[in-house]
């Protein structure tokens, strides 16, 4: 027999850890975690890194306690994930670099607490260390994510379920979107746990339960669809700096480029730029419109640009005809809270700060929804700027089902490391969501179209710039998650956690599964 500690005995020693040691590997084990988001999307890490967190959690048995391993879990996680939250300030160092490390912490920190009050809140309900304990940290972790969603206005930016989108698991969101994914993900690292506690036969186990969730995926991978005499969308990626962007020196090579770029040979049906493409206002350049339309050969233009409706400032998605007439505005209305406008700036405007009110300038004000506008030879089309595409709700407030969804969007906000790609995945996860392609034009990248089974063509590297020709891929039949949404898996694990919380004051040890080297 060997000497070689077993598995359950490495797991037996978290017991033992001193409370700063415990915070520092939850910070640790969270941090790693996150590189199963794009673009190294080492999935892998995400489950070992959830499955180390549950263990140091596991047998603290005052709510608080655990509530502080899950923050420092999460604070770890978020901190890596979301590291792209500084590049907007150093657009501009000099001025505002200063607040990019405050930014991150306060961030990271900030959206850990929802991991913290899920873990302190199971710890509450659940008395016991074993399987009860793991399903319910696993439905409020799910839940702790889609509540990040909704709470103020909602960012659903890295939830666990992104890790799979590089998998073929990315086909459960037909069924269940981001939700399902999350909850995959949770439910593989958290039952890891206890496989590794009974190596035999717990890991053959768990390694075949691990393996379904990508056999099901690939089963429903639909195949591509047939583009033949379909509509060619013109992407147009002029790849320009944030730093030049709005630089009234460079601004008009920019322009140039951009159309340059649009009159390249080819006969697309559509011609698309990214969002803010015109750096000037709309109501500025009537003159430059038939120059527009005239480089996209006269053929629909879709171009962002920012323009003004008495004191208030928008962002706007234009649809220009041939001829240079304006043919369509959306207006952005998903705004992004302290970087398009302040929260509650409009109240706070009527106690004389009046630099926070929308109205007053002070920041962007949201348009008036979602809805439909009629791309000619396409059909309705539900137009998406940047950070709407992160929303399924937004999608899902369509008034009427898209056969294509538009986004445009400006990345160069995210840098060059995660940012931009992350941004990329969610837009495949919504594609896949609803069964739909979607067209994707970034400045800097990546531009890509992307069909419903998040497949891209016509993908445009970052940091380049280039036009691509590629025909839309036709949309596929309403899927089971664009019926349904969130709503039905929210209130499934609600109740689930209801359940579990009675059954744990009847039952408060929880033993059907103890620690490492327990009993069964």
């Amino acid at each position: 027999m060997s000497d070689r500690p077993s598995v359950g005995a490495h797991l037996a020693r978290l017991d033992r850890l001193t409370p700063r040691r415990r915070l520092l590997w939850a910070f640790v084990a969270g941090g790693g975690a996150a590189f199963g988001h794009a673009p190294w999307s080492l999935w892998p890490l995400t489950i070992f890194g959830l499955a180390l967190v549950f263990a140091l959690s596991r047998p603290l048995v005052r709510s608080r306690e655990v509530a502080k391993v899950w923050w420092a879990a999460g604070t770890g996680y978020f901190g890596v994930a979301l590291s792209w939250i500084i590049e907007p300030f150093l657009v501009d160092i000099e001025v505002h670099g200063w607040m990019a490390p405050f930014a991150l912490v306060f961030m990271a920190g900030g959206l850990a607490l929802f991991w913290g009050l899920a873990g302190g809140a199971v710890r509450r309900i659940s008395r016991g260390h074993g399987a009860g304990l793991a399903v319910a940290t696993g439905l409020a972790l799910v839940l702790a994510g889609w509540a990040r969603g909704l709470v103020f206005t909602g960012f659903p930016w890295a939830l666990p379920g992104h890790v799979l989108i590089a998998s073929p698991a990315l086909q459960l969101a037909q069924l269940g979107g981001a939700m399902l994914l999350s909850l995959v993900v949770v439910g593989l690292a958290l039952s890891l746990f206890f496989a590794l506690a009974r190596p035999w036969p717990g890991l053959v186990i768990w390694g075949a339960a691990a393996a379904l969730p990508f056999a099901l995926g690939a089963a429903l991978m639909p195949p591509p669809g047939e583009t033949q005499g379909r509509p060619i969308v013109r992407l147009v990626q002029p790849n320009i700096p944030q730093a030049e962007k709005w630089d009234p020196v460079k601004a008009p090579q920019h322009f140039d480029r951009l159309l340059a770029l649009s009159a390249e040979p080819g006969e697309p049906d559509l011609v698309v730029w990214p969002e803010t493409a015109v750096p000037a206002w709309l109501e500025e350049v009537p003159h430059l419109l038939p120059v527009l339309s005239e480089a996209a050969g006269q053929r629909p233009l879709v171009f962002g640009i920012n323009r003004v409706e008495g004191q208030r400032i928008y962002n706007a998605l234009v649809l220009l005809s041939p001829g240079g007439e304006v043919a369509e505005v959306y207006d952005k209305h998903h705004l992004v809270p302290f970087g398009e406008y302040i929260p509650l700036g409009d109240l706070l405007g009527r106690f004389g700060l009046r630099g926070l009110a929308q109205r007053d300038g002070g920041g962007f004000s949201p348009g008036p929804g979602a809805r439909l506008i009629d791309l000619p030879g396409i059909g309705p089309t539900l137009p998406l700027i940047c950070y709407e595409g992160i929303f399924p709700g937004d999608i899902a407030a369509s008034p009427a089902r898209p056969e294509v969804l538009l986004l445009i969007t400006n990345d160069a906000w995210f840098g060059t490391v995660s940012g931009p790609y992350q941004h990329l995945a969610q837009a495949r996860l919504r594609s896949v969501e609803q069964g739909l392609p979607m067209v994707r034009v970034a400045n800097t990248g990546v531009s890509a179209v992307i069909d419903p089974a998040g497949r891209l063509s016509g993908e445009m590297p970052l940091g380049t710039a280039g036009i691509r020709d590629v025909p839309l891929p036709p949309p596929l039949g309403p899927t089971l998650y664009s019926r349904s949404g969130d709503w039905p898996w929210a209130l499934l694990m609600m109740l689930g956690l209801v359940v579990l919380a009675l059954r744990s004051r009847k039952n408060p040890t929880d033993k059907g599964v103890d620690a490492p080297g327990g009993g069964v």
